[in-house]
């Protein structure tokens, strides 16, 4: 006997009373089952923002196996409380495209994880300014597209290449971009057509230790933690909402090619949860931050 489609429901809006009544009774009239349901209100602190998240994974009947028909049945729901509500099929993989510079740990952890079966999501394409992945792609079957920037690295070139990404995207129906140890600055146009759908990974010394070979400059300091940060992509460098963040310790016992390699290891880990909890319609943003369902 099939089973019937899942999907997740994501919303925000203004916390106020009666909402997950509203949410449950609405999907248990139209015959619905809800296998989880999670929800919060940020309403303590200064940087409160008062709003209402909720995340429900169900089931629907076949009468009701689609996202627009779902939208239409909440339509009156969504008015009433102003919500920022959308339906995600489950059975619809999303589509990823990755972008690399030189560091291949990140590329590699997510080429794998999804070859295993551990990361449900088809990766469209990998874009590179280098072509030192373009074998490692062609050995997972995955269109590779050399793009550098040709020219130099002004404004006017970077966004030029830039235009050939978002067309890509564009062609390719990627769902979510990720900056793979990508090491470049993207323009302020770039971020905001990939705003919510793009999410970068970094070293979280920053911004103690900038430029080339942190982890070095890390060891020479004596640090005594190695983390990464994943986050949604803004113009502001490296300040966009948080996702996922980790540490490990070290010590002088280590050399700074230890160092390296545990924070490369580090920076797989958070990013691959970063990016299966985006597919997995866990991460709602608030304002400057997120909210996480797990």
């Amino acid at each position: 006997m099939p089973i019937d489609p899942q999907f997740v429901l994501t919303l925000a809006c203004r916390d106020t009373k009666g909402i997950v009544h509203a949410v449950s009774g609405l999907l248990y009239q139209a015959g619905c089952n809800i296998i989880d349901s999670q929800q919060f209100g940020d309403l303590e602190g200064e940087d409160a923002t008062g709003l209402f998240f909720m995340r429900v994974h169900f089931q629907a009947p076949p009468q009701l196996a689609d996202a627009a028909t779902l939208a239409a049945l909440f339509e009156h729901t969504r008015q009433q409380f102003g919500m920022d509500v959308h339906f995600h099929a489950l059975a619809a993989r999303p589509r990823l495209l990755l972008m690399v510079s030189q560091h291949g740990h990140c590329l590699n952890d997510l080429l794998f994880r999804c070859k295993s079966g551990s990361l449900a999501v088809d990766i469209a394409a990998i874009v590179s300014n280098h072509r030192a992945f373009e074998s490692l792609a062609a050995s997972y079957g995955i269109p590779f597209h050399h793009l550098p920037l040709a020219g130099g690295s002004s404004a006017e070139v970077k966004r030029a290449q830039e235009q050939q990404v978002e067309a890509l995207i564009e062609r390719e129906r990627v769902d979510l971009v990720v900056l793979a140890r990508y090491m470049q600055i993207l323009s302020a146009d770039f971020c905001r057509a990939l705003a919510g759908r793009a999410i970068n990974i970094h070293h979280s010394f920053l911004p103690s230790f900038k430029g080339a070979r942190p982890y070095f400059q890390a060891h020479a300091r004596g640090v005594k933690l190695i983390g990464a940060t994943a986050h949604y992509v803004t113009a502001d460098l490296d300040e966009g909402p948080i996702i996922e963040q980790d540490v490990q310790r070290v010590d002088h016992t280590l050399s700074a090619e230890d160092y390296t390699a545990v924070g490369r290891d580090i920076e797989c880990m958070v990013l691959a949860r970063a990016v299966r909890w985006h597919v997995e319609h866990r991460v709602l943003v608030n304002g400057h931050k997120c909210v996480v369902f797990r």
